[in-house]
């Protein structure tokens, strides 16, 4: 299989291409050449029913636009807004959850970490590990990740610039990672916002690793509620639709069949019902891009 390719431009006005790497997750290729991937589900595990409502669903509807999917979800929101606000059922009953879905609709199954002691357990069950914005710095936590021989997919902190992710990566790669994923989730814009700049999806390319769009926490309010974050979903299709005519390997949408009811980030999630229109004409818009190019 021929490698894809990235344009990289220097000074000088020439264009080279540079060899971008694929990373697999169970059977789904993220940055094969001429494909977009989709990383989705509900924010939380709420319960063992929602995870396989919303896992069939997205097995559906990937399946039936020709697309490879991941099913995303937190056994443990640990960085809520408040200490009041509900988790999930913690790493032991949120791995079996997980492990069912993977074994009932064949999608590969990813989580986050948020300490180098969950990263080995977590990975007996994980087929990718996911590194949360705000921890995405986390030295130790980022070479535990990268030493389980797991994929990483790391949200760049919404205080970074997407240049400073050089750094995140070659933390993982002197733990041995080699199958890394680079997300985009918007920057912080003064307080209670956030604001997507899509020179950033250019920027992460330069890396070699696949990028991903998080089109959902790009429109959320971290803590805009006081107690817990607000958002606006109605934009979700919007940005979407936007860095799929930059360029993009995958998008990160979190849904929900009722998202006003949902227990953590109903705000910014969509109704799943919704999802197969988006995935739909964003796949219409990556292939648009690459006959245009």
């Amino acid at each position: 299989m021929r490698p894809s390719v990235l344009f990289m431009r220097h000074e000088d006005g020439k264009r080279e291409m540079a060899a971008k790497k694929i990373v697999r997750i169970g059977d789904v290729a993220f940055g094969e050449p001429g494909t977009i991937c989709v990383i989705a589900g509900p924010c939380m595990l709420e319960s063992e029913e929602l995870a396989e409502i919303c896992a069939r669903k997205i097995k559906q509807i990937t399946d039936k636009c020709g697309i490879g999917g991941v099913f995303k979800a937190s056994y443990d929101k640990a960085n809520r807004s408040s200490g009041k606000s509900p988790r999930g059922p913690g790493i032991e009953q949120g791995l079996k959850i997980l492990e069912m879905v993977r074994r009932e609709t064949g999608l590969p199954v990813m989580s986050d970490i948020h300490s180098p002691e969950e990263a080995e357990h977590a990975a007996r069950v994980l087929d990718a590990l996911q590194i949360p914005a705000f921890l995405c710095r986390q030295t130790d936590l980022l070479h535990a990740a990268g030493r389980t021989g797991k994929p990483v997919n790391v949200k760049k902190g919404q205080f970074m610039a997407p240049e400073d992710m050089k750094n995140v990566v070659g933390k993982l790669e002197e733990a041995g990672c080699r199958k890394i994923l680079l997300t985009e989730r918007g920057t912080s814009f003064g307080y209670h916002n956030l604001v997507s700049d899509m020179r950033s999806l250019v920027k992460l390319r330069e890396s070699g690793y696949p990028v991903v769009f998080d089109a959902t926490h790009s429109v959320q309010s971290p803590g805009g509620l006081g107690e817990s974050s607000g958002g606006d979903r109605s934009m979700v299709p919007h940005l979407a639709r936007a860095a799929a005519g930059v360029g993009v390997d995958a998008f990160f949408i979190e849904c929900h069949p009722r998202p006003d009811e949902a227990l953590s980030d109903g705000p910014n999630m969509i109704d799943i019902e919704d999802l197969g229109l988006l995935v739909t004409s964003l796949k219409s818009i990556d292939s648009a891009r690459l006959r245009a190019q």
